[in-house]
């Protein structure tokens, strides 16, 4: 049976993604206040840019992978408009519901689908844009994700990769040691949970580099794919496009 990467441990393929399930059950209810607390608010930061770069306007169909807790979808919602179109997709049923439920807090009412990014319920050719942040990383097979992802692009669509990647070296030592100290000690004292943001920390770790990920999107048949660094290289956000 083939193997894959669960943070440093090699796990069976179809293990791999119940392990990752467990992980985000666990920490869905405290999802987003670690997220600002990891990042001193950056992560805030890192999607509004990747918002600006979405080209995201009026009218347009928008599908948002790996979603979680909904608020990349909710400020594509905003951009899109009433005659756009929003798609939600986790295929965590616990994160789904965070995110439905900050959705619906807002005013807006998008729908919301558990589905696995490697076959995506849509049809071809359908969207403008195409997200996923923060999700690769945790994907079996990420190739397959990303054909998924493109196919479902409409010609002239784009799709926007944000994810954790490979820090200015000068900074490494010093982000490993905040990564394997004080995120497993957040975790314990605000999620109840260290070992899932010790996996974060080693899946980090696994996750290929920006010019790896700058490969795969163009495997997978995107094309005038770039990439931007964000805060030293602590996070990358890849864009390509399908003509």
């Amino acid at each position: 049976m083939s193997q894959t990467d669960f943070g440093y441990q090699k796990v069976d393929e179809k293990a791999k993604a119940a392990r990752v399930a467990g992980v985000f059950s666990a920490v869905a209810a405290s999802y987003d206040l670690m997220n600002d607390l990891m990042s001193g608010g950056l992560h805030r930061f890192w999607k509004a840019f990747a918002l600006l770069q979405s080209g995201v306007r009026e009218g347009q169909r928008v599908l948002d992978v790996a979603g979680g807790s909904g608020d990349l979808a909710l400020e594509f919602s905003r951009r899109a408009g009433a005659s756009g179109e929003v798609w939600l997709t986790d295929v965590n049923g616990e994160m789904l519901q965070v995110g439905r439920d900050r959705i619906l807090d807002h005013g807006f009412l998008l729908p919301v689908v558990r589905c696995d990014a490697e076959q995506l319920p849509f049809p071809s050719d359908y969207f403008d844009c195409v997200s996923v942040a923060f999700g690769l990383r945790n994907m079996t097979h990420k190739d397959r994700a990303l054909a998924e992802m493109r196919r479902v692009l409409r010609p002239g669509g784009r799709l926007l990769v944000l994810e954790f990647s490979r820090v200015w070296p000068p900074l490494a030592k010093a982000y490993d040691w905040y990564s394997f100290n004080v995120l497993p000690w957040l975790g314990k004292k605000i999620a109840g949970n260290e070992a899932a943001y010790r996996y974060l920390a080693e899946s980090i770790r696994t996750h290929p580099d920006q010019e790896t990920v700058k490969l795969m999107l163009e495997r997978a048949g995107l094309e005038s794919v770039e990439y931007f660094n964000l805060s030293a290289g602590v996070v990358a956000l890849h864009r390509g496009y399908k003509f």
